[in-house]
């Protein structure tokens, strides 16, 4: 707990160099294209195209897919489910490997490294901020307008926020201390694009005991939270209130736990470069 509380005060008191260093780390990224920052937007674009074009035509065609989700048209049920894996998918995995790849360079700052990830993580939160606006533009133009569970949005945003995080602190320590490591959250990061109900509806073909363990997956939480919001389907937070409760504190053990790892091997990280 004391390490939790030592990595809270840091991420608070280092908010503003945080916020100054995503914003370099944006422009830094983009600054040997053309396009600039407009690939933040052009690249998710080609990936929600083509995963339209194969799960919510191809498949359809053959006989396999849907055209409407829940009364919704397939496009507008993928693009509120993968807006927001647009931001996780990067953020965990760039901010996995940050500490390791950007350590020299900050330990000559007054820095605190548990805030490493956390400048990572809200470098890719800007571009999804551009893309949630982008996506309610569109899908209020296919008829999903804009409606009162809207309200809801900041609390997910904030929710993703906190728990890519607490991811963030965990792999990030130990991608440092073995290299293996970020190989692996890659790994996982694209078996659970299939894992979460992103690309296909759990609902309507799993049983309830195995979407009660696919829940157990805090971006399921996460990327329904957005649909309820942003598809005008209810307050997903409040309804759903049990599944609330075991996503914080599932937040709060990763948190405490990333904490305590962190604070007990950061002052060996240079020893592992």
């Amino acid at each position: 707990m004391k390490s939790a509380l030592t990595v809270f005060k840091e991420q608070i008191n280092s908010f503003y160099l945080i916020r100054r260093l995503s914003l370099y780390e944006l422009k830094s990224n983009n600054k040997n294209n053309y396009l600039g920052m407009l690939w933040e937007v052009l690249n998710p674009g080609i990936q929600l195209a083509i995963y339209w074009f194969v799960f919510g035509y191809g498949l359809r065609t053959a006989g396999q897919g849907r055209s409407d989700v829940e009364n919704v048209p397939f496009f507008a049920w993928l693009l509120a489910g993968m807006v927001v894996w647009f931001f996780i998918n990067p953020a965990v995995t760039q901010a996995s490997k940050s500490v390791y790849t950007r350590i020299k360079m900050l330990s000559k700052m007054s820095f605190p490294m548990s805030a490493i990830p956390s400048y990572v993580i809200m470098s890719k939160f800007y571009p999804h901020l551009y893309l949630t606006a982008i996506s309610i533009v569109i899908l209020n133009f296919m008829g999903q307008t804009i409606n009162i569970y809207y309200l809801q949005l900041p609390y997910f945003m904030f929710s993703v926020i906190a728990v890519v995080i607490a991811i963030s602190l965990i792999t990030s320590t130990l991608s440092t201390i073995v290299r293996d490591v970020q190989m692996v959250v890659q790994s996982i990061m694209r078996m659970l694009l299939y894992m979460t109900p992103i690309l296909w509806n759990m609902e309507d073909l799993l049983n309830d005991r195995l979407i009660t363990i696919m829940k157990l997956n805090p971006f399921y939480y996460i990327v329904e939270g957005y649909r309820s919001a942003l598809l005008g389907q209810g307050w997903y937070f409040i309804e759903h209130f049990q599944y609330t409760l075991y996503f914080w504190a599932l937040v709060l053990v990763m948190f405490a736990f990333g904490s305590f790892i962190h604070v007990k091997f950061r002052r060996h990280f240079v020893d592992f470069l």
